[in-house]
């Protein structure tokens, strides 16, 4: 199963990221969400990155938060809301919203 999962608040999920299983996992960070993207406690970036995923931050909630692309950890990548229909449709079977 390709399975993406949205992330709309800047908490530790990684617990209940570990009891998805997937064969492709997406990782979709929006809202509030896009701070694990972006934001590093103690100079690490987000447990959450560390996930054997692809992760995808989408650039109009960055930007509403005052962030940019550039300030987004380098294994994140910044969609749009276009690119974001095309993942869901072409790249994913199921979804999820954490």
């Amino acid at each position: 199963m390709k399975l993406a999962v949205f992330v709309s608040e800047f908490k530790n999920t990684v617990d209940t990221m570990d009891r998805l299983k997937a064969e492709k996992l997406g990782i979709i960070l929006v809202e509030n969400g896009v701070y694990h993207a972006a934001v590093k406690e103690g100079g690490n970036p987000s447990p959450l990155l560390k996930k054997s995923a692809n992760f995808y931050a989408l650039s109009e909630d960055l930007e509403t938060r005052g962030l940019s692309g550039a300030n987004v950890a380098s294994n994140v990548k910044v969609v749009t809301y276009s690119d974001l229909v095309d993942l869901i449709f072409n790249d994913y079977e199921k979804l999820a919203w954490l």
